[in-house]
Order: C-alpha cells, then sequence, then structure tokens
C-alpha cells in the first residue's frame, strides 16, 4: 500500500477521538465513514464533526464551500464492515482494552485486503499486543494523536514486532499528507514519547503541591508563563541548547551537571499516583477557577474554545494553517 492508493477512509469508534480524526480525514479531502455500535454515539460524533468544522469555518482556516464539502465527505454506520470494506486506511479508536481492540482487529480482518493499513489510536498499548491474534500483523501500526487530532499535528507512530516497513511508511506520508507532524518510534514503549514526558512532568508538580511547595494554581501559572511559552516555539531540547550560548546543549548540561545532580536527588521517584491527588487536584482547580478571568473561561465548555482559539492563533505561528 502506497499513499497515492488510499482512496478512503474508516474510523472505528465515534467518540471524541474518533470524530476529531474524522475531522481531519475529511477537511482533506478523503471520503471517511464512521462506524460505531449504536445510533447514539454515531448521533454525538455527527454533532461533533459539524461543531468541529464550524469552529474551523467561524476562524477562517476554511471557507462556507470546503466546509460544506468536508460534511459531506463523512458518512455513518453501526456496520462494520459497511465502514471497511473498501477502506484503504483505518483509524482504530476504540477503548484501551486489549480484548476491545482484538476483537476488532478480528473483524476488520473480515472484510480488507490484506494491505490494508490499521491504525490504532492506544495512547499507549502494544502493537504487537493488539495484533497478537491477526492473519497479517505486518500492516498494523500506532497512530496515537494528541487531542483534538483535528487541531493538534502530533503523531506517534509506533510498531509491533511484525510490523511492515512498507505499513511504517505508508502510515507516516499519509499522516504527512493530512498535515499531521508523524514521528516513528524505533521500539515498542508503554506510553510512547509524549505521555512519558507529560507524566514525568505531572510526578513531578504532583509531589510539589502534596509536599506543600506551592499550589496548583501555582503550577500552571508557572509553565504557562515560563518553560511552556519557549517550548511551545522551539521545544525542550532546542531551548536548552540556546540556553548554553556558544557551548550549545552540551556547554548547558556541563554546566548545570553539579547543581541538577542535587535537584535530581531530592525529586519525585515513587511509581504510584497517591491516593490523595485527585481530591487535592480538584480542590486545587476550584480554587485556580475563582481566580481566572471570566473572559479565558470558567467552565469546561469555555476554556475549551478558549483553548482552541490559542491553539489556533499558535499553529498559525508555525504555519501548521
Amino acid at each position: 500500500m502506497n499513499v497515492a492508493q488510499i482512496k478512503k477512509v474508516a474510523c472505528i469508534g465515534a467518540g471524541v477521538i474518533g470524530s476529531s480524526w474524522a475531522t481531519n480525514f475529511a477537511l482533506r479531502g478523503y471520503p471517511v465513514c464512521i462506524y460505531d455500535i449504536g445510533q447514539d454515539p454515531l448521533a454525538v460524533a455527527k454533532k461533533n464533526v459539524a461543531s468541529n468544522i464550524a469552529f474551523l469555518l467561524d476562524k477562517g482556516i476554511v471557507n462556507k464551500e470546503e466546509a460544506a464539502k468536508a460534511e459531506q465527505r463523512v458518512s455513518y454506520t453501526t456496520s462494520i464492515e459497511e465502514a471497511v470494506k473498501d477502506a484503504q486506511f483505518i483509524q482504530e479508536s476504540g477503548p484501551e482494552r486489549y480484548e476491545i481492540k482484538r476483537s476488532v482487529v478480528v473483524e476488520i480482518e473480515k472484510y480488507t485486503a490484506p494491505d490494508t493499513i490499521v491504525a490504532s489510536s492506544t495512547s499507549g498499548l502494544l502493537i504487537t499486543e493488539i495484533a497478537k491474534f491477526a492473519e497479517h500483523p505486518e500492516r498494523f501500526v500506532g497512530g496515537h494523536p494528541y487531542n483534538p487530532p483535528h487541531l493538534i499535528p502530533l503523531v506517534e507512530i509506533t510498531k509491533g514486532e511484525k510490523t511492515s516497513t512498507e505499513a511504517l511508511q505508508c502510515a507516516y506520508n499519509f499522516y504527512e499528507k493530512i498535515g499531521k507532524e508523524p514521528v516513528i518510534l524505533n521500539k515498542e514503549t508503554l506510553g510512547f514519547i509524549a505521555n512519558r514526558l507529560q507524566l514525568a512532568l505531572a510526578r513531578e508538580f504532583m509531589d510539589l503541591i502534596l509536599t506543600g511547595v506551592c499550589t496548583v494554581e501555582d503550577i500552571d501559572k508557572a509553565l504557562l508563563f515560563g518553560p511552556g511559552l519557549r517550548m511551545a516555539i522551539l521545544g525542550p531540547i532546542l531551548t536548552m541548547h540556546l540556553g548554553g550560548g556558544a557551548g550549545g546543549a552540551k556547554g548547558l548540561y556541563t554546566m548545570i551537571r553539579e547543581s541538577s545532580q542535587m535537584w535530581l536527588k531530592d525529586m519525585a521517584h515513587w511509581t504510584d499516583i497517591p491516593l490523595e491527588w485527585p481530591d487535592v487536584a480538584q480542590e486545587g482547580v476550584l480554587k485556580e477557577l475563582e481566580n481566572r478571568p471570566a473572559e479565558f473561561g470558567k467552565t469546561p465548555e469555555e476554556i475549551i474554545k478558549f483553548r482552541d482559539n490559542m491553539l489556533i492563533e499558535i499553529l498559525k505561528m508555525h504555519k501548521k494553517l
């Protein structure tokens, strides 16, 4: 399979991720069929797709004609056969459980050609295990997006023990074609790249809060108006390279080696999220929302709208829209 052969896409799973993926595919000109087990999730998906496209229309990213055509490219079905039978690329976004994903694999293989690419949106499961009982495990890859997929470009592509080089390259080329920024992991790793980085950061800010060093609001403020700004522009390693002056990244690490050793010894090393954290986080967020300016949003719906508006501006800066 190569990118030129991909004419139709199937999305397995009509949740937030699946409908967001469908939005992305449709806006890039691909007919896409969304499958789920019942009409209720499909009805929600239809609303989500319409809302996603309307948002991009409102922001001037697409025009009325493009928006209308994109919506027309999306179809919905409760028949997995109908969804996948003539698709060349399948994006699976079902629940994060091996037994469910394996059952989907069995159904997909009944109705698809052996070279149809199947990408799982899994956020941390191993492709080797998902495709464990597949007849054609060579065509299975991981295609993990960051939410919402129709806005955030990152896709982490993972491979199983039997994934072919051709399938990996096809997935990479296809994701690039629809405007994504794909990265291929060289070996299977639980949690992949971005989620592992995010969890490492989360462990440290949880620890800082639980040990009384700072509040929930302090953490959000420190990241939002400190390293988060630079990372959104350059990424963490290139940022550190600039911090090293003429010596670059090597020079910086030489300078901070001694002090960083002390910090690392003092940082959190636990491997299980403390039981008290959910309550502490909830209480802290509610206090933070009290101080949050109304124009930035206070309800989840308002905050999501604010977030997506800001994402648009950052993506424009990176020339991704």
